[in-house]
């Protein structure tokens, strides 16, 4: 199934200035496998050194916070993978 990543402009430079890219996943898990093989140095910025989404990382598809099984949920005809990085300051 082809999706599209809107990437945020915080990790952009990550992968080529994009602001968003397409790729074919069947699910999340999938999508995150892709981006590893493609675009390594955003997924290190997305999933820790195990795998796991990092702490201040969300992951939405439309308007749906993925978590839990949501990340085996098969993706829909023109699904949008949402990533979302946390901004904290003081």
């Amino acid at each position: 199934m082809k999706i599209t990543v809107r990437i945020p402009s915080v990790l952009r430079s990550c992968c080529g200035g994009t602001t968003e890219f397409s790729l074919n996943a069947t699910n999340v898990n999938t999508a995150l496998e892709r981006i590893e093989q493609d675009y390594p140095s955003l997924y290190t910025s997305i999933c820790n050194e195990t795998g796991s989404v990092r702490q201040h990382i969300n992951l939405f598809v439309n308007s749906g916070l993925v978590c839990g099984e949501d990340f085996k949920r098969p993706f829909q005809s023109e699904d949008i993978l949402y990533i979302f990085q946390a901004v904290s300051g003081g």
